[in-house]
């Protein structure tokens, strides 16, 4: 039987699985024999947790796993979701992490997003080891949620649809455009999406911006026709930028948004 936890999404399980599996120093052969991978593949997604800071290269196509302690532990402290009810409520885990725990991707990002409505004066905060970046939304805005149990912690994740709207609202909590762009093709391929909710919960959000986004992103990928005229029947005046921390230089009239030059 592989090695598999219910909680954990599917990049971590892999983590976990390869570091359960493999010796004390990870390898490109490891890889390929425990997560059913080709060489190239393998060697690249060894790269790619490296360079997020869950394993630490030692020399060639070699490394260690960074925090093998926290991959699977049903210790309290060591799952620091159980945390959010209490410092943040009323509030829910959304943006990129609620993007990792729906499977959009296997991207795995060191501090947890919490989407609350009470003041915070701080956008970073770290307790008992964790990093919470936090943004404050007034309280008609926490909907689309799901409960959890995390321990025996009640704790509230974005639904399915409600994380690729508050990503199209703030690309930043998706880490990026090009993030959020690929957390929504992933979006687009399951058969238990809803359309309709997600145009429900852009609508009743309330920024035309999302709009944009979503039909410019959408317009050019294939089954997604009637998604891409509901974004265009509910285009607002004037123009968005595609992602608010990026020079947008270039105007796309049909979408009344602004892109990156590149």
């Amino acid at each position: 039987m592989g090695y598999t936890t219910p909680h954990l999404p599917k990049g971590r399980q892999r983590l976990a699985r390869l570091v359960s599996g493999a010796g004390d120093v990870i390898g490109v052969d490891d890889a390929v024999r425990l997560l059913d991978l080709d060489r190239p593949a393998a060697a690249k997604l060894l790269a790619r947790w490296s360079a997020q800071g869950w394993l630490r290269r030692v020399g060639r196509g070699a490394y260690v796993p960074v925090t093998l302690d926290t991959l699977d532990s049903p210790h309290v402290l060591d799952d620091p979701w159980v945390l959010v009810p209490s410092l943040f409520a009323p509030g829910y885990v959304g943006g990129r992490t609620a993007a990792e725990y729906w499977d959009l991707t296997e991207q795995m990002f060191n501090d947890i997003v919490v989407i609350t409505s009470q003041s915070v004066r701080r956008k970073s905060h770290r307790h008992h080891g964790a990093v919470f970046t936090v943004k404050h939304v007034a309280p008609e805005r926490i909907f689309g949620t799901k409960t959890l149990w995390r321990g025996r912690s009640k704790v509230l994740v974005s639904d399915l649809e409600r994380t690729i709207v508050d990503l199209l609202d703030d690309p930043a909590l998706g880490g990026g455009i090009q993030h959020v762009a690929d957390c929504l093709a992933e979006f687009l391929k399951r058969k238990d999406r809803n359309d309709a909710r997600l145009v429900e919960y852009a609508d009743r959000l309330g920024n035309g911006a999302v709009f944009k986004r979503l039909g410019y992103l959408v317009e050019t990928i294939e089954g997604t026709a009637r998604l891409a005229d509901e974004c265009r029947a509910r285009l607002t005046a004037g123009y968005a930028k595609l992602d608010p921390a990026l020079d947008c230089p270039r105007y796309v009239a049909r979408w009344r948004i602004r892109i990156p030059g590149y």
